[in-house]
């Protein structure tokens, strides 16, 4: 007997939850994309951080499986994940930056399509993020996509649209937003970032899908070290 959308649901939230993400990546690989989409939404702004991360990296492989045969389907998703982070939708959008920045980090064809939407979030005359912890989100989407597609951020100015995160009050936005400047070798941020109040808060940081615990004053060090060998 085919198995219920619920019962599809309640096993992969269980499977986000509590296996590493090669098993939970293999595991999903076997389903249609479409029928994974909501259990991802839903665990996406999981408050575990082990399935938030897991959900993250399973929305990026799934939605590329997903516009590699249907792209308008994944252009669903995309301006689903739009909605979530709208006033009107009623909704916090929790993990949204994230889950779209991976998105774009595992399709070429939705990064040339979506960058310009996932930059405007940072902008004031654009679908700017009010909230700090949405923010944190969006520096670490930022970096995620400097990652892979520095050149299309660059095309949007987001290196212009970063700077000033730098002067957030939250010094996980600050040192995130340093990352993101280092990783897109924004020379001219260097002067700013080492102005940066020195700040050991702790927080858990995904890189190389796992999770690593780092201080604010270490990313801020290691955007510095980036940008070091192109300064005069």
């Amino acid at each position: 007997m085919a198995v219920s959308q619920r019962g599809i649901k309640h096993e992969i939230l269980a499977l986000l939850g509590q296996a590493e993400l090669e098993t939970v990546l293999a595991t999903l690989a076997g389903y249609p994309p479409e029928k994974l989409l909501n259990p991802l939404f839903s665990a996406i702004c999981s408050g575990s951080e082990k399935t938030k991360w897991n959900a993250v990296s399973a929305m990026g492989a799934t939605v590329a499986r997903l516009a590699d045969q249907d792209m308008e389907a994944a252009r669903i998703v995309m301006r689903r994940f739009m909605w979530s982070l709208n006033d009107e939708s009623g909704g916090i959008g929790w993990g949204t930056p994230e889950a779209m920045a991976e998105c774009l980090a595992c399709h070429g064809g939705l990064a040339q399509e979506y960058t310009k939407i996932l930059v405007s979030f940072m902008r004031e005359d654009g679908f700017y993020l009010e909230l700090p912890a949405l923010q944190r989100g969006l520096m670490w989407a930022m970096g995620r996509l400097a990652q892979v597609h520095p050149d299309l951020l660059r095309a949007w100015q987001a290196n212009r649209y970063l700077l000033p995160y730098l002067d957030s009050e939250d010094p996980i936005v600050r040192a995130l937003a340093a990352r993101a400047l280092g990783q897109l070798l924004v020379v001219e941020a260097a002067t700013k970032i080492r102005q940066s109040p020195a700040d050991t808060t702790k927080f858990s940081l995904y890189a190389e899908q796992r999770l690593i615990t780092v201080t604010a004053d270490q990313l801020v060090r290691d955007a510095l070290t980036a940008l070091a060998p192109f300064l005069t």
